[in-house]
């Protein structure tokens, strides 16, 4: 007769799952606010619908991960940034309409749990809720043996807001000789590391630890830098009417991601060197002779958010925004984005 066997024998922990969400509920409590109608650990989060002072409030709701930049949390085993790249990347994709974020829910899946870590990660995630006024309302954690290597976990969000029908931004009242504005990002933003991670690894020869001098930190550091949230400088302009249109700049770059919210019969000219480029940008064309339409392409190149709105009403907006630049103009065309 064999001997019993358990769960923890196939990999699992369950004492190692409750010391987790042991930790993680303190985090997620940081966050709750008046509308928050349950702890975690229930079944379902609930939260308060009531939304007073909105005629007809819309729910807009995205989900995204971090992707392969989780690699460099893995090999630096800094864990606590990463949490709080994938909020402000869910914020930052709801807000593209007009939406604040109302709460925001989590999957955490990993080979073996190992809970310090789940706990990092659930700590960035809880700092960026509260950064950005919304509730880590629940989520998943996953322990799945001989799934993912030893070391290792994915991570992805899901994120509700909340915007006014009449205030919702579509891009629909573009038009030919519209400013294109861009918000500055701090890196690479969660965006592109399958190709810079070749480029700093494989082609450059770098190590996460090797300080580059061109950066002024090493490429770790550089290739962690914390995805931001636009909130904070677009949350005065949302309720204005000013705003046309809003472009997140992810995966897809310039090239991709604007189009999406453009009106039939108009494009978008962008002009290089209206705004100062990170020197990672330039390094990693560089290290690899990209060509400039694949850098378009792949990165933000210095641009987290682009902002299109009248040229009557720019001046302002720019002040508002305060370090944001005038890049670019919409003219006519087939939904193209040209860079000069």
């Amino acid at each position: 007769m064999i001997s019993s066997i358990s769960y923890a024998d196939a990999g699992v922990s369950i004492d190692n799952a409750n010391r987790a969400v042991a930790k993680i509920r303190e985090y997620a409590r940081s966050t709750f606010n008046e509308r928050t109608l349950t702890e975690i650990g229930s079944f379902g989060g609930m939260f308060s619908a009531a939304f007073p002072g909105m005629a007809e409030p819309i729910l807009v709701a995205s989900a995204d991960g971090v992707g392969t930049k989780l690699k460099l949390a893995f090999e630096t085993g800094i864990h606590n940034t990463v949490g709080a790249d994938l909020v402000n990347h869910c914020v930052n994709d709801i807000l593209v309409q007009g939406a604040r974020p109302l709460f925001f829910l989590d999957y955490f899946a990993t080979g073996r749990l190992e809970p310090d870590v789940t706990a990092s990660v659930v700590e960035g995630m809880a700092r960026a809720c509260r950064e950005n006024g919304c509730v880590l309302l629940g989520g998943e954690t996953a322990e799945m043996p001989d799934f993912y290597p030893l070391g290792e976990y994915d991570l992805a969000g899901f994120i509700v807001g909340v915007v006014d029908k009449a205030k919702v931004i579509d891009g629909k009242t573009i038009e030919p000789g519209d400013v294109v504005l861009g918000i500055p990002s701090n890196g690479l933003q969660t965006n592109g590391y399958s190709l810079a991670r070749k480029l700093f690894f494989e082609v450059g020869g770098y190590k996460a630890d090797t300080f580059i001098e061109e950066l002024g930190t090493t490429a770790g550091e550089a290739l962690l830098a914390t995805h931001q949230s636009f909130l904070p400088q677009l949350g005065p302009l949302l309720d204005g009417g000013r705003i046309k249109g809003l472009a997140h700049i992810t995966g897809g770059g310039f090239l991709e991601n604007i189009p999406r919210i453009l009106p039939e019969g108009v494009g978008v000219e962008i002009e290089r060197g209206t705004w100062p480029e990170l020197p990672i940008f330039g390094l990693m064309q560089r290290l690899g002779n990209v060509a400039d339409h694949e850098m378009f392409r792949t990165f933000n190149m210095g641009i987290g958010m682009v902002v299109l709105c009248s040229e009557s009403n720019s001046l302002q907006m720019l002040d508002t925004l305060g370090g944001a630049f005038v890049i670019g103009k919409v003219v006519r065309g087939k939904g193209e984005v040209k860079i000069n």
